[in-house]
């Protein structure tokens, strides 16, 4: 089982997502748990402060220091299992980030809020991840999108694993089109080659449209794919058809 633990000012964010869909059924088959924590049940004070005024002046408040670190104190888990801090400021989070976290018992996400964290509580984590190159209005959406991502890739959490095996970006590709029922729709046929039944010329025209998709929209994960001598010469007969 891998436990997640969300240190966060808003726990019912995170227990409304985690409590649908396939993440919910990830904990009700008990191969994922996840575990809300609110800082301000660890202030000392009696109005349960999380926040302050910053050093130095400016807009806009700043998280203490004190209720994070008491909070994350009082998590049983590993000691050496990974705390994530979700910032702007972070490494992008990536399927291979996702695919390595996904080997751990036990994951500590801290959520902020406001203008941000005081800058003692980066001292906690042990990796800072962004989720993009943008700004919200607090860390949950970013906390849930390292659950989805995460707990998805336990083995027996999504129905039928083999289908998380051939997604976008587990072997450096974006995956091809898929389709289904009505053959026709709307003037929009679905290709022979994937009705005919001949598995191989189908895995060869998905490994094709992958590549082509791919080279299309991200060609930059192209230099870290994992690619063999066929993917290659396909490439390159894109490239000599766009210089054509």
């Amino acid at each position: 089982m891998l436990n997640f633990h969300i240190i966060t000012l808003f726990p019912e964010l995170i227990a409304a997502y985690c409590s649908t869909s396939i993440i919910g059924r990830g904990v009700k088959a008990g191969k994922i748990s996840v575990h809300t924590y609110n800082p301000r049940d660890f202030c000392s004070d009696s109005y349960r402060k999380v926040d302050d005024t910053p050093y130095g002046g400016g807009p806009g408040m700043v998280l203490k220091p004190e209720p994070f670190y008491a909070a994350v104190e009082s998590i049983a888990r590993p000691a050496d299992s990974p705390i994530l801090l979700m910032t702007p400021q972070g490494k992008r989070f990536s399927y291979k980030e996702a695919n390595s976290l996904a080997r751990n018992s036990d994951i500590t996400i801290l959520c902020g809020h406001y203008e941000g964290f005081d800058e003692r509580i980066r001292s906690l984590a042990s990796h800072e991840f962004s989720i993009g190159d943008y700004v919200l209005t607090g860390g949950e959406l970013a906390a849930l999108v390292v659950i989805d991502s995460v707990g998805r890739l336990i083995p027996g959490v999504v129905g039928k694993h083999v289908s998380v095996k051939n997604e976008s970006f587990v072997d450096g590709l974006l995956e091809g089109p898929q389709y289904t029922k009505p053959v026709e729709f709307r003037g929009m046929s679905v290709p022979e080659i994937v009705r005919n039944g001949n598995h191989k010329a189908i895995a060869q025209w998905r490994r094709q449209e992958a590549l082509k998709r791919t080279f299309s929209i991200r060609p930059d994960l192209l230099a870290e794919a994992e690619l063999d001598e066929v993917d290659e010469a396909y490439i390159l007969s894109l490239k000599k058809q766009i210089e054509s």
